[in-house]
């Protein structure tokens, strides 16, 4: 029994495993290292610890990459242009919020909405579209899907001459008012 203990210590059982020279039981296929008497061991390496535990570490080493960067058109393109459907929505929310500013709302806001649908469009079809996904793809519709729509639709009933008419609308507001 003593013996089997011993053998299974020192590696030489069936299923014990690998055990280097000091008796520490070593990962089948790691390099075993021998330590002389004199000698002493070197502590385990960070890439060791890190293959122990599944927790994120304490103290950052590295900065991490932008997620959206470079997904849009292949690394040899300028960020600009690998940005663009980004750069595209936020171009026509810009052209929408200057004509609301410059005293056209219906046109502003129709075009922020228009925007906003274009966005959820791109995002459900193509295969990647840089900084535009920020969540889960289903999520990033749903949102900017219903966001263009209501904002749309909140363009196209804006006083006076409203291009929509919604029967329940006016009382509504007339209750709401007061």
């Amino acid at each position: 029994m003593q013996a089997d203990r011993d053998a299974e210590h020192s590696g030489r059982a069936g299923g014990g495993g690998a055990a280097a020279a000091n008796g520490t039981p070593v990962a089948s296929g790691a390099p075993v290292t021998p330590v002389t008497p004199g000698t002493v061991a070197a502590p385990a390496a960070p890439a060791d610890e890190a293959r122990r535990s599944r927790r994120f570490p304490s103290i950052t080493r590295d900065t991490a990459r932008p997620e959206g960067s470079g997904r849009a058109v292949p690394g040899a393109v300028s960020t600009p242009a690998r940005q663009w459907p980004m750069l595209s929505v936020l171009a026509a929310t810009a052209a929408g919020l200057l004509t609301t500013a410059v005293g056209h709302p219906k046109a502003g806001c129709l075009a922020i909405g228009v925007a906003l649908i274009a966005a959820s469009v791109m995002r459900r079809v193509l295969p990647s579209v840089g900084m535009l996904a920020v969540r889960s793809r289903f999520t990033d519709m749903i949102t900017y899907g219903l966001l263009g729509v209501a904002i749309t639709l909140l363009a196209l009933v804006i006083e006076p001459k409203p291009l929509l008419e919604i029967p329940f609308l006016e009382s509504a507001v007339r209750f709401t008012v007061r």
